[in-house]
């Protein structure tokens, strides 16, 4: 996928930039053509003779450096690239960006281009968790510019938690979601995401293991291949991902009227959220004391929102989800022919890798002509590119979904 690709490197001052000549490494041998860019301050970590040597081409460190067949460096660079990635990228260049700084050759290079741009964050934990830093950031992705979030571990000042640069091929595999085809580009997807939380009292509720990380993937996803997003979200931890419209909800009720409110401007539904069956039948309005044993709780159902889409939804596309730990493929058919669904992605709770709070999943996708895909253990990004790739294929007239 990143063969004859060409990508810029911008390399900022952190303990983080020796993996930037992993990654560097790592680009040449996927056969893409590099271009690396390093801050005054990256080069007191490394040295740009490192980056020549791994690029195979020259190292830019200065504004007014020459460019060949051009006279301006930054404008040169910025004509150059298919895409720009900054890895690692210290809450300095973060801050220029969001901010729109140009005051030296990363950030003017920055200033000047409009192409897909991959920002990987790598300091101090307290500092990423800095709310101006934290602003910052969400700026940028609503600006449109793909942010990875930093991993968890040892960091550089001996302190556990969370601001290590990614592993390189987490990055390689964010790199290459910067090109993928704008085959949705002009159509309009809701996504619904999440679990939802049902009150008991002010301090307790029900609720379920859903993370978001499969609707949140979905929503990323589909933004990347050019759709208008619209992301109705139960309460997660997880950072938003990019989307024309994000709505954020808590109950079952709640969730219900966004939906209803919204599926009718779109083209394609996707209900990934985890939407609880039941709600309590009386919230208490003071805390429920522990001075009982035993405890009965009376639950009403709540409205059951597929079912309700699917009656009215016309010409659009319904994608639901079924989750279960036994007789999967016979209850996820049952559930969509009686949902009116046009598709259906099922996993099996049981097994390991799929399900809840999890980065991967083991998904089938089920249509309503019976044809059944069974795809292997897959990054939670992945299978939401094969979940699109089969709604494109069932699209026919309904939408304009492209071929490339």
């Amino acid at each position: 996928m990143l063969k004859d690709k060409k990508i810029v490197l911008g390399i900022t001052g952190g303990i983080a930039v020796y993996k930037a000549a992993e990654l560097t490494r790592a680009l040449i041998k996927e056969g893409a053509k590099v271009k690396v860019i390093m801050t005054e301050s990256a080069r007191k970590f490394i040295t740009p003779l490192t980056m020549q040597t791994l690029s195979q081409d020259q190292v830019y460190t200065e504004m007014f450096m020459p460019a060949d067949q051009y006279n301006i460096t930054h404008i040169a660079l910025a004509e150059f690239a298919d895409a720009f990635v900054i890895a690692p990228a210290t809450a300095n260049i973060i801050g220029k960006i969001a901010s729109g700084i140009g005051d030296d050759l990363l950030s003017t290079t920055i200033m000047a281009q409009d192409k897909p741009t991959l920002i990987c964050p790598a300091m101090n934990d307290k500092m990423l968790a800095n709310p101006v830093v934290q602003e910052n950031i969400n700026k940028l992705k609503k600006i449109g510019y793909l942010v990875m979030d930093s991993a968890e571990g040892e960091l550089a000042c001996k302190t556990t938690g969370k601001g290590r640069l990614p592993e390189i091929p987490a990055i390689l595999g964010k790199i290459k979601m910067l090109f993928a085809p704008k085959d949705f580009k002009g159509v309009k997807i809701l996504v619904t995401a999440g679990p939802t939380e049902e009150p008991l009292d002010p301090v307790r509720f029900i609720t379920n293991l859903s993370s978001g990380k499969m609707g949140y993937a979905l929503a990323a996803r589909a933004h990347a291949r050019g759709a208008k997003v619209i992301l109705i979200s139960g309460p997660t931890s997880l950072s938003l991902p990019p989307a024309e419209k994000i709505i954020q909800i808590r109950t079952a009720k709640e969730m219900y009227k966004a939906v209803l409110d919204h599926y009718k401007k779109v083209d394609i539904i996707i209900k990934a959220a985890a939407v609880a069956d039941y709600r309590p039948k009386a919230i208490a309005k003071e805390k429920i004391k522990k001075d009982r044993k035993i405890i009965s709780l009376e639950l009403e159902k709540n409205p059951d929102i597929i079912s309700e889409v699917g009656k009215h939804k016309g010409n659009r596309i319904l994608v639901g989800f079924a989750m279960e730990t036994r007789n999967l493929l016979e209850n996820a058919r049952e559930k969509l022919l009686k949902k009116n669904m046009d598709l259906i992605v099922a996993n099996n709770l049981r097994e390991e890798g799929a399900g809840f709070r999890t980065d991967t999943n083991i998904i089938t996708i089920i249509d309503r002509a019976g044809d059944t895909e069974s795809l292997g253990k897959m990054t939670k990004i992945e299978a939401a590119d094969a979940i699109l790739d089969r709604v494109k294929k069932i699209a026919g007239k309904k939408i304009k979904v492209k071929n490339k």
